[in-house]
């Protein structure tokens, strides 16, 4: 198992309906752990990258109503 970090800033807060979108996420084979920053306004997700890609948890993201603005560099 290899596990990342990605970070994304967004543009809204997530509504009720988006977030219940986001526990489908979190069953994602891969998608260890979805932890939201409203201050910052940046999600952070780990997951198993020998099981997704960076592309992939931007899209299941995006799918869920995320409405994602950036993608960060995590020093």
């Amino acid at each position: 198992m290899t596990q990342l970090e990605v970070a994304y800033r967004y543009a809204t807060p997530p509504h009720q309906g988006t977030l219940r979108a986001l526990d489908g996420v979190r069953e994602v084979y891969g998608i260890r752990r979805i932890t939201f920053d409203p201050k910052d306004q940046v999600v952070r997700v780990e997951f198993d990258a020998s099981r997704l890609k960076e592309p992939a948890v931007a899209r299941l993201l995006r799918g869920a109503g995320v409405d994602l603005v950036e993608k960060l560099v995590l020093a």
